[in-house]
């Protein structure tokens, strides 16, 4: 067995992704567009936010993590709006967001 570990494994940025995959499962979206848009978005930011750990250049890196931040902010978004529609569980929105923004934050940093 062995303990080594994919370079997405280590990234702390791939695990708040997770966290927001979660998030945005747990808001419940109703209607089934916003729902496959919110989790195609994040589920897009967690893959994005792995293939930028598993990418060698920077601009190759910088590349996937700024479409990994731009995924986030669109399932945020869907969330959001599902929300306002009444179409979503309002108490899931803290979660969403907290996830969100604190990756956001992260690859903002990984970018630049």
């Amino acid at each position: 067995m062995h303990n080594t570990l994919l370079p997405h494994h280590k990234l702390l940025a791939y695990g708040i992704a997770m966290k927001l995959l979660d998030a945005v499962r747990e808001a419940r979206i109703r209607d089934s567009h916003l729902r496959d848009q919110a989790m195609r978005a994040a589920k897009s930011a967690c893959l994005n936010a792995a293939e930028g750990a598993g990418r060698v250049s920077r601009a190759d890196k910088a590349r996937a993590f700024a479409i990994a931040r731009a995924e986030a902010c669109e399932a945020a978004a869907a969330v959001e709006i599902a929300i306002a529609a009444g179409d979503a569980d309002a108490n899931a929105l803290g979660a969403v967001v907290e996830h969100a923004d604190r990756f956001v934050a992260m690859t903002t940093r990984l970018i630049r």
